[in-house]
């Protein structure tokens, strides 16, 4: 439409051109006439390139079927192009905010997101389905998703195969993918992911007691007993099953016995002597294996 436009405005400034040329022409008919021939050849010449042109930008702008292009971005997706389906899953979304491919086009952003690299925006974009679709068919994935994202922005390729490298580090991811998976579970017991979150689970307790552990045995060697009971207590609960509950038993009755609470260390010791009776601290006998048990950073589960 805006090429026509521009067309006719032109020709209404060579038609204006003619007519001031008339003016101080008027004598040469025969110049005249040749040059008005020679502008209507320019006209003609011009539509000839400026319609097409025009046909060729309308067809560019067409809609696409929400369909065609969900397809589309989904191809992208499957062939591993993270970037290119993003902006394709992004440009369905906004030509198409509401509807059946707009609903799945936004976890398949998420994971676009997540595999992409940008783990704030994937968290984000999970999130964002959540709250609006909350009981879509689907939406166990996107809290699974969070809880992977959440996963994997701290727990590598070197970190799965040594455990021990991700204790050192800031545990923030950690716990919220614990927490994500955790409320995966109990939300959706019976959702396909569920399996794979459990024991993605049982890795984050293993190394999230570890560190609390350390944390509390570096307040016990400051003798802040009151933080190392804290530490060890609050590991004790938030991640039953450990295999670190006997030391996190140890460094609480250690704490409670340095501050003057024989009735709590006597209690935490009959929990000791319960559920681990060889343990050093009941039997009385040294742990001659702890040692390497401490070098060895793959515990049992």
């Amino acid at each position: 439409m805006y090429g026509f436009i521009g067309l006719f405005s032109l020709s209404f400034r060579l038609q204006y051109f003619v007519s001031s040329l008339m003016m101080f022409q008027a004598s040469s008919t025969a110049k005249f006439l040749f040059t008005s021939k020679l502008l209507s050849a320019a006209i003609i010449a011009l539509l000839l390139v400026t319609v097409p042109g025009c046909k060729k930008d309308k067809e560019v702008g067409k809609d696409k079927p929400a369909a065609e292009m969900y397809e589309n971005a989904k191809h992208y997706l499957n062939g591993q192009n993270w970037s290119r389906a993003i902006s394709e899953y992004q440009r369905l979304s906004t030509r198409y905010p509401f509807g059946r491919y707009t609903e799945q086009a936004q976890l398949e952003l998420a994971y676009a997101y997540h595999k992409g690299g940008r783990p704030e925006a994937a968290l984000s974009t999970a999130d964002r389905f959540i709250r609006t679709y909350p009981s879509h068919p689907n939406v166990d994935y996107a809290y699974y998703l969070r809880g992977l994202t959440n996963y994997d922005r701290r727990v590598g390729f070197m970190e799965r195969l040594m455990p021990s490298r991700v204790r050192d580090r800031d545990q923030t991811a950690a716990r919220e993918s614990f927490r994500d998976f955790d409320e995966l579970i109990r939300r959706f017991p019976d959702s396909r992911y569920t399996p794979d979150a459990r024991q993605r689970m049982v890795f984050l307790r293993n190394n999230l007691s570890f560190y609390e552990l350390d944390v509390a045995r570096y307040y016990l060697r400051r003798k802040a007993y009151v933080a190392s009971a804290n530490r060890a207590r609050y590991a004790i609960e938030t991640y039953p099953g450990s295999p670190e509950t006997a030391s996190a038993l140890e460094i609480l009755y250690t704490s409670y016995t340095e501050m003057g609470l024989p009735e709590l260390a006597e209690d935490t010791l009959k929990v000791l002597a319960l559920n681990y009776p060889d343990n050093p601290l009941v039997t009385g006998k040294p742990d001659k294996g702890g040692f390497f048990r401490r070098l060895w950073p793959w515990g049992k589960d």
